[in-house]
């Protein structure tokens, strides 16, 4: 089998090994299942042994599958960053490039700069995927990832991008209607808007922190964004967020000032696995988010 022809199949054979099951692979990759089953099998015979176990819904990788998986990333890496620096030497960064970051990130801060990026980098083929939780970076095979606050995975390099300050922020017809808080006393009069799945991020760093309990929640920072600008209550967000808005008047800060800053829930920062070698796409990508974002 000549090694050209395997590099597709080695390529799912990791998507296998990383998604935990062949239908995953197939849906990270949108192709067939039955493409992805045999490319696992033809590997299979080509080497004489079993990839992994089928007695499982989930395609355990077999004490052999662990061993090859291992080497195959290792090896295809070293063939991507050849590739790669033999590009860069021609000035040519190009390939595919997948961020993950929340969907407000993507919307206010990368969104707008997409067009000057594709201008400079033609031939990077920029891949925007918006997560709200935590993702595994190798599982969803993603390059580089934003993520706001402290980081907790100590395989990741990080690269710090910034600080965005925190503000408590409602609408004027919000505030109009219930009034606006002026010590943090008042506060357990109001109605919140928080996060569902996250109780550490509905914690208001005050000087004496307090605990909020929403009456509505969401998932996504974008969505609580706009419940505040709907009316809904007060929320704790990001400068990134709602600096326009509190500019443009649509928005207003409620006790300015007496959050706590610095604070680790400030930081934004661009995390990648550091057991390899910072690649051309992501180099380039980092050196141009610099001095543009608005943070």
């Amino acid at each position: 089998m000549a090694i050209i022809s395997q590099t597709e199949q080695l390529e799912l054979l990791l998507a296998v090994h990383d998604s935990g099951s062949f239908s995953a692979a197939a849906r990270l990759l949108d192709c067939q299942v039955a493409k992805v089953s045999r490319a696992v099998q033809q590997l299979e015979q080509h080497l004489s042994c079993s990839l992994f176990s089928r007695t499982t819904r989930r395609g355990e990788p077999t004490a052999e599958g662990r061993a090859f998986v291992l080497k195959v990333r290792q090896a295809l890496y070293q063939l991507q960053q050849a590739e790669e620096e033999l590009k860069l030497q021609q000035g040519q960064p190009s390939g595919v490039l997948r961020v993950d970051a929340a969907s407000p990130f993507v919307l206010h801060q990368l969104l707008p700069l997409m067009h000057e990026f594709r201008q400079l980098y033609p031939a990077i083929q920029l891949e925007l995927m918006s997560s709200d939780k935590l993702i595994d970076l190798i599982e969803r095979r993603t390059d580089v990832a934003i993520r706001i606050g402290a980081l907790s995975d100590s395989n990741l390099h990080a690269r710090l991008l910034g600080r965005s300050r925190l503000h408590l922020v409602a609408s004027p017809a919000y505030l109009q209607r219930f009034g606006t808080p002026t010590h943090a006393a008042q506060l357990n009069q109001h109605q919140w808007i928080g996060f569902a799945d996250n109780s550490k991020l509905n914690l208001l760093p005050l000087t004496e922190p307090v605990t909020i309990a929403p009456v509505i929640s969401a998932s996504s920072g974008e969505t609580l964004l706009q419940l505040c600008l709907a009316g809904h209550g007060i929320a704790l967000l990001s400068n990134f967020m709602v600096r326009q808005a509190i500019d443009q008047g649509r928005l207003m800060e409620v006790l300015p000032g007496q959050l706590q800053s610095p604070h680790p829930r400030e930081l934004v920062q661009a995390v990648y696995y550091s057991n390899s070698a910072l690649s051309g796409r992501i180099k380039v990508f980092l050196h141009f988010l610099e001095g543009r974002l608005s943070l």
